[in-house]
């Protein structure tokens, strides 16, 4: 087995898709452990010790470490300025048992058999080598630790009406996402990459994010509405060819268009692994 995934490796950037403004922030700081790691509920114990990998502006980590303590738990993420605002939120939480810092999944600063669990959401789909990360992630288990990954597969999404601008915001961001040299469909093959990385107990399971009610469409979609002009997708999109400026305007008003539409329905397929080591 090689390090490499069968996927197109279009460039070796590892660049983060969305980026960090303030509508992506919108959808992230939503993510509790309730609806982004339920899978993960039947391995958490008071006293463990949790490594939340790609932990972005921290509500899942901070939710993490409520359901530990007295464990430690430690959130890494590539970009200062959200490591900065997680240890703001666990401050405001009064959540002590907690610490963000800078990290690189491909050389985590930590020693080996370091952590009872490291977690990764939403974070393998944005790693030009996942198993590599994934190889990293497994040096700093305990023996018998837990591994747990969740990411979307956009291959899978769904939405009605099948409204254009929406068909082509899929296309624009599949181009996007695979040109930042990421992987679109990483829930399909979380399993897959943890055995190339060398864990060989490893059970997958799978659950949907659905945005169907007036609230969570107007949520969902004026987040993506805003995505579409004014984000890094927007500034990637037009770098790579895949949209221009017309095409981001269509694809915003489509999106405002289904959020409008009593009968839009929006579901987001994620694979998940509980790896052991």
């Amino acid at each position: 087995m090689t390090d490499q995934p069968e996927r197109p490796e279009t460039a070796p950037r590892d660049r983060y898709t969305h980026g960090h403004h303030e509508s992506v922030l919108r959808s992230h700081t939503w993510r509790t452990v309730a609806n982004s790691a339920a899978y993960l509920l039947p391995h958490l114990a008071p006293g463990l010790n949790l490594l939340d990998v790609g932990c972005g502006p921290g509500t899942i980590t901070v939710d993490l470490a409520r359901r530990l303590a007295p464990g430690r738990v430690t959130g890494i993420d590539a970009a200062a300025e959200i490591i900065e605002r997680a240890a703001g939120l666990a401050f405001d939480e009064g959540v002590r048992n907690v610490a963000f810092q800078v990290g690189d999944v491909y050389a985590l600063d930590f020693p080996d058999e370091s952590f009872d669990i490291v977690h990764a959401h939403q974070v393998l789909q944005h790693v030009a080598n996942p198993v590599a990360a994934m190889k990293e992630i497994r040096r700093v288990l305990k023996p018998g630790g837990v591994f747990a990954a969740r990411d979307v597969d956009y291959g899978g999404v769904m939405v009605h009406p099948k409204l254009p601008g929406l068909l082509l915001w899929m296309t624009a961001y599949r181009d996007v996402h695979y040109w930042n040299g990421g992987d679109p469909d990483a829930g399909r093959a979380l399993k897959a990459w943890a055995r190339q990385a060398g864990f060989g107990d490893v059970a997958g399971s799978a659950s949907i994010w659905c945005f169907a009610s007036d609230a969570e469409r107007e949520w969902w979609g004026e987040s993506w509405a805003v995505r579409a002009t004014e984000s890094a997708f927007a500034a990637h999109a037009i770098e790579v060819g895949a949209a221009d400026l017309a095409d981001l305007q269509q694809i915003a008003a489509a999106w405002r268009q289904w959020v409008a539409d009593p009968d839009g329905w929006f579901g987001m397929p994620h694979g998940e692994i509980i790896a052991r080591k």
